[in-house]
């Protein structure tokens, strides 16, 4: 189904979250997805979808060097939920990119790495798709402070959804516990990030929620939600330098 942005309800914006999930469903029924890193705002979105629409589609971005309590999360969502993750995967094997780019890339180049294990699999899955629904909210970072409940993503050329974008972090966490949610452990480690295990560390008391990701560089986006129209450049973001333009483009 093609939606035009003036066909988006004028009242979407005081939609509650199920209203907005609930809406995309019937709207776009196959052809839209959940994309989810596992998180603890994308756990709320899952537990939501199941009760709403239980053949749900539901995507993550599997870079191949997500921590063992992801993978085994990913795991207990298809167990309770009755769902099949799909998993995009870069078209480098972590051995191949090794090969072509050097050792490690992460510690060189985060922005080219997240590009090629993350956007580059993000964009060719949802030219499947006419929209796709998010666990972003306005209060994670400056760049998703403007993000609408429903919105046009003209980077990727279809509508994007965010149910949650109005709410905060206790409000996530009061839901997980009422509807016993399942959570990755990592959260109970300060881990209130989580990404691939060598670009995240547990944060430190007074530290911003995603200082553990991409320590040592001034980039905390590794580039699924970046509010340009274009996919092309990468650059990459150096140590102590703020240069997220490339890394705006995705999120867990």
């Amino acid at each position: 189904m093609n939606l035009t942005i003036e066909e988006i309800p004028s009242e979407v914006e005081s939609w509650s979250a199920q209203e907005v999930l609930g809406w995309a469903f019937e709207q776009f029924r196959s052809e839209v997805a959940l994309a989810s890193g596992f998180g603890a705002e994308g756990m709320v979105l899952i537990d939501m979808a199941s009760g709403l629409h239980p053949d749900f589609r539901l995507f993550t971005l599997d870079t191949g060097f997500l921590f063992p309590e992801t993978y085994e999360l990913i795991r207990r969502v298809e167990r309770r939920y009755g769902v099949t993750v799909e998993r995009c995967r870069s078209e480098l094997t972590p051995v191949e990119q090794a090969r072509a780019y050097g050792d490690a890339l992460w510690t060189r180049q985060p922005d080219r790495c997240c590009a090629l294990r993350k956007v580059e699999p993000l964009a060719k899955k949802l030219a499947e798709l006419n929209a796709w629904i998010t666990a972003i909210r306005r209060d994670q970072s400056t760049d998703r402070a403007s993000a609408r409940k429903v919105e046009w993503d003209s980077r990727f050329g279809l509508v994007k959804i965010n149910p949650i974008a109005d709410w905060t972090w206790p409000q996530v966490w009061e839901y997980i516990r009422s509807h016993d949610v399942p959570y990755n452990p990592l959260h109970d480690r300060n881990y209130p990030s989580i990404g691939c295990t060598h670009c995240t560390r547990p944060v430190e008391p007074g530290e911003d929620p995603r200082a553990g990701r991409w320590s040592g560089f001034q980039k905390t986006e590794c580039g699924l939600h970046s509010r340009r129209n274009d996919r092309g450049a990468v650059r990459d973001s150096g140590p102590a330098v703020r240069d997220n333009e490339a890394a705006d483009m995705l999120r867990d």
